[in-house]
C-alpha cells in the first residue's frame, strides 16, 4: 500500500512539474501552417494562430506575438523582452540582443513546436526547416520578402525565411542563421514553400 502510494504521489508530482514547465512556455516553433502558406491574412492572423496553437496546448493567459517583420514594424520590436522558454523549460535567449546575438541558446533541439516536440530539419523527411521571419538576421525588415506583409500566397510574392536547426547548404552565416537564411522560391503558397524545405512554420514569442 506504501508503494502504491509513493508511486502515486511521484506521478502527480511529475504531471505538476509537466504542467509548470508547459505554462512557462514564452516560445515555440508552430507545429502546423493555417493552411494559405505565407498568407496569414495579415500580422493580426498571424498572432492569432499563434494565440491558437498555444492555448490548444494547454498555456493561456498570454499576448503571443509572431516573429514577423512587415512594413510597418520589426520583428524584432515585437515580441517583448525577453527571458523566453520553450515548452521543455529550457531558455533560448534572455534578451533581444541575445537573441539576434551569437549567443543565443536557439537549436533543432531547442527550438520546440508548442507541443514539446522536435521539428523536423535537414536530413528529415519532410525537411521543415525554413521557418518564415521576413527579417534581416538583426530581426529588421527584409524588404520585400514579407509575402505582401502577411497577406498573399502568389506565386509573385516572396518571404524571407531562416533555418531552425542552424544548417544549410554550406557553412556561410545565411545557412546557419535561424531567421535570414533566404528567401522563398515559387512564390507563397504552400505548396511553394514546401518545394524548399518549408512548411509554412513561424516563431512565435510571449511579450510578458
Amino acid at each position: 500500500m506504501l508503494l502504491k502510494s509513493l508511486t502515486a504521489t511521484a506521478l502527480v508530482l511529475a504531471a505538476s512539474t509537466a504542467l509548470a514547465q508547459d505554462s512557462a512556455m514564452s516560445f515555440f516553433v508552430t507545429s502546423v501552417n493555417p493552411g494559405n502558406g505565407g498568407n496569414f491574412g495579415g500580422i493580426a492572423g498571424a498572432d492569432a494562430h499563434c494565440t491558437a496553437l498555444a492555448e490548444a496546448a494547454g498555456v493561456s493567459g498570454k499576448t503571443w506575438r509572431a516573429y514577423l517583420s512587415t512594413s510597418a514594424e520589426n520583428a524584432r520590436d515585437r515580441i517583448g523582452a525577453g527571458p523566453w522558454v520553450n515548452a521543455a523549460g529550457v531558455t533560448i535567449a534572455d534578451s533581444v540582443d541575445q537573441l539576434h546575438g551569437a549567443e543565443n541558446n536557439l537549436t533543432k533541439e531547442t527550438a520546440l513546436n508548442e507541443k514539446g516536440e522536435v521539428v523536423n530539419g535537414r536530413g528529415d523527411s519532410p525537411n521543415r526547416h525554413d521557418i518564415l521571419t521576413g527579417s534581416l538576421a538583426d530581426g529588421t525588415l527584409a524588404e520585400g520578402q514579407t509575402c505582401e506583409d502577411w497577406t498573399s500566397d502568389g506565386a509573385e510574392a516572396v518571404g524571407m525565411v531562416g533555418h531552425h536547426d542552424r544548417r544549410g547548404l554550406d557553412e556561410s552565416p545565411p545557412m546557419l542563421s535561424w531567421n535570414s537564411s533566404h528567401g522563398s522560391r515559387g512564390g507563397c503558397s504552400l505548396e511553394a514553400l514546401r518545394g524548399t524545405g518549408c512548411d509554412g512554420l513561424l516563431y512565435c514569442f510571449a511579450v510578458e
